[in-house]
């Protein structure tokens, strides 16, 4: 199940919320580094338990990556996140409203602070994606990305 233009429907069950996101998609966009490529991919895995994301960032002549699963602890939606320099995180859903009436939001403590990542619906199709770091004033967004299907 896809994002198309105008849909962003959620299935059942606690990772529900993550049917818009299920299948391949790609972005490219500007950033220090000068142009990336992004692909995700998200998959159903381990019975249906758990979805896994596969992200790969093209750059230059370098390649980032990730592999993160989302599934239920305690209850609550979560994820474990594993990154190609060593680096790992693991939060949990949270509101991502103010950026959107139907966003995807997920929290995480990280070394540096507080960070929070967001998937939103697009009008023209696919999703936004965002990554933010709390601040005292609020959300500081550093990275924004639009995902079309690949």
């Amino acid at each position: 199940m896809k994002a198309k233009k105008g849909s962003w429907k959620k299935g059942r069950g606690k990772l529900g919320v993550l049917a818009p996101l299920l299948g391949a998609w790609k972005a490219e966009a500007m950033s220090p580094m000068g142009k990336i490529r992004c692909t995700r991919r998200f998959t159903s895995a381990l019975g249906g338990n758990y979805v896994q994301l596969v992200a790969q960032w093209e750059f230059g002549k370098g390649m980032y990556e990730e592999t993160a699963l989302y599934g239920v602890r305690d209850g609550t939606l979560s994820f474990w996140s594993f990154t190609s320099d060593g680096k790992r995180s693991e939060g949990t859903i949270a509101n991502g409203s103010d950026v959107h009436g139907q966003a995807i939001a997920f929290e995480a403590e990280m070394p540096a602070g507080r960070a929070r990542m967001i998937y939103w619906p697009d009008e023209e199709g696919g999703f936004r994606w965002a990554v933010e770091a709390k601040s005292k004033k609020g959300w500081r967004r550093f990275t924004e990305h639009h995902y079309v299907p690949a």
